[in-house]
């Protein structure tokens, strides 16, 4: 009995943890959708404002704006490629540990370019404008070439997959139609339009008229004699022989067995 309560015990503790472990899970499951959607959510606000200061505010900040998009959209883009292409391709974790070193000079150029959002003094904003341009246009540059790169050796391995396809479906195909290079076996092997008949046609047409110039021409009455002997000595041959049918010898009777009844005949 006091097994059976420590069984019943130990089963109870072990679906309280599974249900614990389930419930932490689908809490964290939750909480990382949640931060998914707030993130996306707050990005999405961030790119609607600088597209709207890139229109509505001329001069050195809606330039600052403009060079966060570009910035963002890049690297937005080069990032959601490459982590794509990453799980087909292994090749691209080099590739995208780049990309991470890249990232870090991207994120320091963003918070630098917010910062300067804010500044006062438009003079030295200006002045320091065209240096905050190369930079970006740097790190634009190295991410596209990512991006464009991964996107070519995807390109280039589906290229290749579909000229490998294309020359077997073209085998296949050349196979299936294997039966019209030679002649089926309902069709004759030759045909009236075939030039190479006509010779064994001609050949055929020769034959038949010297057999029949040898049924015309006369026979001596000998030979004639011994050729009708020989076809029944053929004949003769070629019959099964048959064999030699005995009568039944009379079966015994007895006294104990019974007679016969005559059949009727009504």
């Amino acid at each position: 009995m006091e097994a059976v309560i420590a069984v019943v015990a130990l089963l109870f503790v072990l679906f309280l943890a599974l249900g614990a472990y389930a419930v932490v899970k689908a809490v964290g499951a939750a909480r990382r959708g949640m931060d998914r959607t707030i993130t996306q959510a707050r990005r999405t606000v961030e790119d609607t404002t600088l597209r709207a200061r890139t229109f509505a505010q001329p001069g050195a900040v809606g330039e600052l704006a403009q060079l966060r998009l570009r910035l963002r959209t890049s690297m937005r883009a080069t990032q959601d490629s490459l982590r794509a292409g990453a799980a087909e391709d292994s090749s691209l974790h080099e590739s995208l540990a780049l990309f991470q070193r890249l990232s870090a000079h991207g994120h320091e150029l963003d918070d630098e370019l917010k910062r300067l959002e804010r500044e006062p003094d438009r003079i030295e904003l200006s002045q320091r404008l065209p240096g905050l341009k190369e930079r970006t246009e740097q790190i634009v540059k190295a991410a596209d070439s990512l991006r464009w790169a991964a996107r070519d050796r995807a390109h280039k391995f589906a290229d290749d997959d579909l000229d490998l396809l294309s020359q077997q479906i073209d085998m296949e195909a050349g196979a299936l139609r294997h039966w019209a290079d030679g002649p089926s076996d309902d069709q004759p092997l030759t045909s009236w339009s075939d030039p190479a008949a006509a010779p064994a046609t001609d050949q055929a047409k020769t034959a038949s008229g010297s057999a029949a110039a040898d049924l015309n021409k006369p026979s001596r009455p000998g030979a004639s004699a011994r050729a009708a002997e020989g076809d029944r000595a053929d004949r003769a041959s070629q019959e099964p022989t048959r064999p030699a049918i005995t009568p039944p010898a009379p079966q015994p009777t007895y006294s104990w067995q019974k007679k016969p009844k005559p059949e009727s005949t009504t």
